[in-house]
């Protein structure tokens, strides 16, 4: 087996040039370089008579396989969409939401994360970049706010 590094030099013009027709420009240096990670890990576990490049080329195509997936599942951009609701929420429901627009960034985060998209705590916390329990918080403080102002 030659080294890992002139394997690397004999085929990376082919695997690169397979990505960017697989995946495209924006996603082959990404995948390009997971191929080759993989393909290090596995490198002394090959048999002598391997093929290489099909090999190093089949490792491409999982990799290319697994950013067609990422990018499925990532949100599409549609139109803008309007600042406000296009129905005119008239009584409680826009009042209180015009209050929840009011709390600090965390709180309002929490609230309308919970209540408007319907995430767990876990989850909040995620999107927040916190704990769980802090998510809980922010989310509890919050709504405490939120009741002061309307018990008023």
């Amino acid at each position: 087996m030659p080294p890992f590094q002139a394997f690397l030099d004999q085929y990376r013009d082919d695997v690169y040039r397979f990505l960017v027709a697989s995946v495209g420009q924006q996603d082959a240096d990404d995948c390009f370089q997971e191929t080759f990670v993989s393909a290090m890990r596995a490198y002394p576990r090959l048999r002598r008579d391997s093929n290489l490049r099909a090999w190093v080329l089949t490792i491409a195509h999982r990799k290319a396989l697994d950013a067609h997936r990422a990018n499925g599942r990532r949100p599409v951009p549609v139109a803008d969409s309007p600042d406000r609701a296009t129905h005119d929420a008239a009584g409680p429901d826009r009042a209180l939401w015009s209050e929840v627009r009011k709390l600090p960034a965390k709180q309002r985060a929490a609230v309308v994360l919970r209540f408007a998209s319907d995430l767990p705590h876990d989850e909040i916390g995620r999107v927040l970049g916190c704990s769980e329990d802090a998510a809980r918080r922010n989310l509890y403080e919050g709504l405490e706010k939120l009741r002061l102002t309307w018990d008023r």
